[in-house]
């Protein structure tokens, strides 16, 4: 089979290019032939003046992007284009070109832009949905993209003109939603749930599980407002007994966090700062466990898998993909999202039932090898395949 994968990378490196990535070289070990369209948001570093004034236009209706691809299509004749990301050098005129050439389009939901300007349903670091239960035009109000109105509202007429043209609805043969939690919420938002398949992310090369019970406790991710990183420590500083913590990550919250260790003398945190995914994955699989409070519901956190497939039980919050993905008492444990004593209450369990949490360590491997493995993936992603290709014909 011959495959069109189209990814437009962000000028931040993150979860989505690593899936590209890896389902990328999933298709090439399978013999399957990869066509590669990338561009990437760094392009806009060198973009002259009226490049930059163009680009909210652009982001809605790349025409030079449409025949360029259109010409691919027509050169390669794929038997599917897989879509990634086309956010926002790329832009969704590419579904037209799809469609002009009729080819099957497979598009996999990796956030929730297509009903929420800033793709993540989160709004000051809580939940926010006011954009998919009222308008798109509440983020404009509250300047929900990068903390501006003007690139909230070119991000917002790019979502609104499309659902209007009818682009989302007819000009995608499949969705993937990471979660059924995403399917429902995309489904809720408009899309057709008969055309919306749930595949989840994995991990190619499997780590193995780790050896022993582990050490510490560890968190891994973007230090800002909506990874609950200020409920993390007041958490910590609750706790009933020295629990060592290991913060992994960077991010706007850096500078803050570390003054807070400071002030509330949490000798028992330290922050690594960014690190790469080996070191990353290395102190997963060292750590008695992965402490996740997030007060956003993510898309499918890509250190859940690594900590499902390393062995590592997980504390998280009981809220949208880690609700769904971590089993509250089985391979990991819920708390009240955005609640420092719950969390606190949970981690003291956690670290001094030992037997208890090498059990879960052994139901997180299970968990891992019946649905995140490779193999499974494959399997997977050629019966939506299939299912596009056969719509189509």
């Amino acid at each position: 089979m011959k495959v069109v994968l189209v990814h437009n990378y962000y000028q931040q490196p993150g979860g989505e290019d690593e899936v590209f990535s890896q389902e990328r070289s999933l298709l090439e070990s399978r013999g399957h032939q990869v066509v590669v369209y990338n561009r990437s948001n760094a392009e806009l570093l060198n973009a002259s003046s009226l490049q930059r004034l163009l680009l909210p236009k652009h982001m809605i209706w790349a025409e030079d992007t449409r025949r360029e691809f259109l010409q691919l299509l027509r050169k390669e004749k794929p038997s599917v284009v897989h879509v990634h990301n086309t956010f926002m050098q790329i832009s969704p005129s590419i579904f037209a070109a799809c469609c002009e050439a009729g080819v099957p389009v497979v598009k996999t939901l990796h956030n929730f832009r297509l009903l929420c300007p800033a793709a993540t349903f989160v709004r000051q670091g809580k939940v926010c949905e006011e954009c998919r239960e009222v308008s798109l035009w509440r983020g404009i109000r509250h300047a929900c993209y990068r903390d501006s109105t003007f690139a909230t509202a070119a991000v917002a007429v790019m979502i609104a003109a499309h659902w209007k043209a009818q682009t989302w609805a007819k000009r995608v043969t499949r969705y993937i939603a990471l979660t059924q939690f995403a399917r429902r919420k995309f489904t809720e938002g408009g899309l057709s749930n008969e055309k919306i398949s749930v595949k989840p992310n994995f991990i190619l090369t499997d780590p193995g599980a780790k050896d022993g019970l582990g050490e510490g406790v560890v968190f891994v991710g973007r230090l800002s407002p909506e990874k609950g990183l200020e409920t993390l420590l007041k958490a910590w500083g609750k706790l009933s007994s020295s629990i060592p913590l290991r913060i992994l990550g960077d991010g706007p919250l850096r500078r803050k966090a570390e003054l807070a260790k400071s002030r509330f003398n949490l000798s028992n945190v330290s922050f690594a700062g960014y690190v790469s995914h080996q070191e990353a994955q290395a102190a997963i699989k060292n750590a008695r466990f992965l402490v996740m409070p997030s007060e956003g519901y993510e898309s499918f956190p890509m250190t859940l898998v690594e900590a499902l497939s390393c062995g590592t039980p997980i504390v998280c919050s009981g809220l949208g993909a880690m609700q769904e993905i971590v089993a509250d008492g089985c391979t990991g444990l819920h708390f009240s999202p955005g609640n420092p004593d719950d969390l606190a209450a949970k981690v003291d369990w956690a670290f001094h039932h030992s037997r208890e949490i090498a059990e879960m360590g052994k139901a997180a491997r299970r968990e891992y090898e019946q649905k995140y493995t490779a193999e499974q993936n494959y399997l997977t992603l050629m019966d939506i395949y299939d299912q596009a290709i056969s719509t189509c014909n």
